[in-house]
């Protein structure tokens, strides 16, 4: 914990907890550390709702927990359905549920079970989905998000280490009988890597390669920083100015991915010409163009045809992945949030904004009327204070989580 901080006096931990060994022994370790130091712990219990006898399991985790002195609360999500794609969409949906409960609770660290066997099955799954190197660095174990810090102090443990943790404290877990499922692609790298004749050795040498590629994404994203600082205009309104040269492919995509609200930048491979010479172009979402009037360089733009369609306007609403309603006080009720699309024509004379900027910026309409644009102060600047839109696009990354640029966390 020690190399994952600083934390605050006496601080708040709050713990994903599913109710199976890893995380049970992280919930453990975690409020052992944290007493030591005059703080608390508070275990979240996800209870995905997808099995019968799911909601008892989290019943049972919380009364485990309790009587160990911890506190818990159960989170259960109600909108998840059996269908395509569904371990992703149960992730999101987790992390979401999760980082709003931090958010709730005060807590500042959202700390994760992963293990070092779960690290080697996701560099594995990486490899075999021909992810790039930043990809092959695996799960960063420091990840900064808007509200909340991400932790995996785990990493390094093996899972054998924190079983053996459980069993001598006498404490027993649920086995969730989805991680032992062959048609997930997790679960067959987990039993091939259980049947190698020495698994550990294995596990660790991959640990260990995860390690040395993670050093060089925290090299690489402590460069675009520096890039991203000194060369490029990013603004308000949502989009960039940046100087007609050749940039860095990381930059590109990092710039690519904030201006179209992606939550991850596209492949090296799709931006690697376009950097190397930048030009006027559309790619993943994005518009690259002549800057004009702001400068002799190029604008990278959000792609019209490519935006959100508009969402209710309320307080937290979010907007084509970049826009963020931080209150919407002033806003009348039925109201969207949404492009200016064609009626940017009648603001052109008077902002100094391209039409391909003023055309995707963010509005407020009710009853089909035009009620506030927050970036150009319409109608008034009294009338934009009381229905603040911020940009608030996804953390540029270089491809996988940020891990931050202290190469000591690679480690």
């Amino acid at each position: 914990m020690a190399r994952l901080g600083p934390f605050e006096p006496q601080p708040l931990l709050s713990v994903a907890v599913s109710g199976g060994a890893d995380s049970l022994a992280l919930t453990i370790l975690a409020d052992g550390w944290v007493r030591a130091r005059g703080g608390s712990v508070i275990g979240l219990i996800v209870d995905h709702g997808l099995r019968a006898a799911s909601a008892a399991e989290a019943r049972l985790t919380a009364q485990r927990l309790a009587g160990r002195g911890i506190a818990t609360r159960v989170l259960t999500l109600t909108d998840l359905q059996r269908g395509p794609a569904l371990a992703e969409r149960a992730r999101q949906a987790r992390y979401h549920t999760l980082v709003v409960a931090c958010a709730e609770l005060g807590a500042l660290h959202l700390l994760l079970g992963h293990h070092a066997g779960d690290q080697a099955e996701t560099v594995a799954q990486r490899a075999l989905r021909g992810s790039a190197s930043a990809g092959l660095a695996g799960m960063a174990c420091v990840v900064e998000r808007p509200t909340v810090r991400v932790l995996r102090p785990l990493l390094a443990a093996s899972p054998a280490a924190l079983r053996g943790l459980l069993c001598a404290a006498g404490i027993d877990w649920v086995e969730d009988p989805s991680n032992r499922d062959r048609l997930a692609l997790r679960s067959r790298l987990r039993a091939g890597l259980a049947r190698h004749d020495n698994a550990a050795a294995a596990i660790a040498a991959i640990g260990a390669a995860a390690s040395v590629a993670a050093r060089a994404r925290a090299a690489e994203e402590e460069s675009v920083a520096i890039a991203l600082a000194t060369g490029v205009t990013l603004r308000p309104e949502g989009f960039v100015v940046l100087p007609a040269a050749r940039l860095p492919v990381a930059v590109l995509r990092s710039l690519i991915q904030m201006v179209s609200g992606a939550a991850y930048p596209p492949s090296p491979d799709a931006v690697d010409a376009l950097a190397a010479s930048p030009a006027a172009a559309t790619l993943a979402g994005v518009r690259l163009l002549p800057a004009g009037r702001l400068g002799p360089g190029l604008l990278l733009a959000r792609e019209e045809a490519a935006m959100a369609a508009p969402v209710p306007a309320v307080s937290g609403a979010r907007w084509d992945g970049r826009f963020r309603l931080a209150d919407a006080a002033g806003v009348p009720a039925g109201a969207t949030l949404g492009a200016l699309g064609d009626e940017a024509a009648q603001f052109r004379a008077r902002d100094g904004l391209p039409t391909a900027v003023l055309r995707t910026l963010p509005v407020l309409r009710a009853d089909g009327m035009l009620v506030a644009v927050p970036h150009l102060l319409y109608p008034d600047a009294a009338a934009c204070a009381q229905v603040r839109v911020i940009f608030a696009p996804p953390r540029p990354a270089c491809g996988a989580p940020f891990l931050g640029s202290n190469p000591a966390l690679a480690a």
